[in-house]
């Protein structure tokens, strides 16, 4: 998607969220003067999902080298770099809701995982304040690292179906019910995602999940389709290397709190524009064969 088609798609999105915004939003009586920016929220919010997916790895460089001198044309208003960052915080809700509107369709086939996301080297840790109050050490099969976690559930065409940032020692289960919430058919996750109480709620919703066994519990007998989706399981690892080394959601450099979430959001939302994602190029009656429908 270019940069004008990106542009349409995220402001015809502020033109219907903004209105309604400002009728929810609440107040203690005092008229207050809401002086408009000389960039539009649309603006702002194009800018943001485009620098995850360029070639540059830190915002001062994209706009100072980039917007500055081949963006003039589209953004005739820019303002200094200390400005706009100022100004982030402004786009944190209507990012999470338009991350919202670029959510994928249930295809009956989900796959979830969860990957971290390291704000610092493990040998600065005592000595990071950025996220101090939030960031906690956590585990992988790996290693060890301080930060967060991001649990994401997929389908099989690539697009996200749903994503959620949880403290590092957070169990990967643990937000599972909440990730799946209206998906149906069936789940595939590794052996971490194995949980007996949350497979009878997950069952109860019609979504059956598939793992491999633990070396501690007894073998079981698994359908063939079950086995073979067990095999394409590796497509969201695929999708984890975008995510941290294209659209850069995981670097060292964040200075706010509230800008790294944002910042999180827009990669999360540039990931889902491109139309070549990681897919198992099913076709329909493969995909009626795997999820059991007739």
């Amino acid at each position: 998607m270019g940069l004008d088609e990106l542009f349409c798609d995220v402001d015809d999105f502020c033109q219907l969220l903004l209105p309604a915004w400002h009728r929810q939003l609440l107040t203690g009586g005092e008229r207050k003067r809401r002086r408009a920016s000389r960039l539009t929220l649309g603006e702002i919010m194009t800018i943001l999902i485009s620098f995850p997916s360029s070639q540059y790895r830190n915002f001062k460089a994209f706009d100072l080298l980039h917007l500055r001198r081949h963006c003039r044309d589209e953004f005739p208003n820019l303002l200094s770099y200390n400005r706009f960052v100022a100004l982030i915080p402004t786009a944190l809700m209507p990012m999470c809701l338009y991350r919202h509107t670029r959510r994928g369709e249930d295809t009956g086939i989900a796959f979830i995982d969860a990957t971290s996301l390291v704000v610092c080297h493990n040998r600065r840790i005592h000595r990071h304040n950025v996220f101090k109050k939030v960031a906690r050490r956590g585990k992988t099969s790996m290693d060890g690292f301080y930060g967060f976690k991001l649990p994401l559930v997929v389908h099989d065409r690539g697009e996200l179906l749903a994503s959620r940032i949880t403290p590092g020692p957070v169990d990967d289960r643990e937000p599972v019910p909440e990730l799946t919430q209206g998906l149906t058919g069936k789940r595939v996750g590794d052996r971490g995602s194995i949980s007996h109480p949350r497979f009878q709620v997950l069952w109860e919703r019609g979504l059956h999940r598939i793992t491999n066994i633990r070396k501690n519990r007894h073998n079981t007998l698994m359908p063939l389709a079950d086995t073979l989706l067990l095999r394409k399981r590796a497509i969201i690892e695929t999708i984890h290397n975008p995510l941290k080394n294209i659209v850069q959601i995981e670097h060292t450099r964040h200075r706010s709190l509230i800008n790294a979430m944002v910042h999180g959001l827009a990669a999360l939302v540039a990931y889902t524009h491109p139309p070549c994602k990681p897919s198992l190029n099913l076709s329909k009656n493969q995909l009626n064969l795997l999820t059991c429908k007739k």
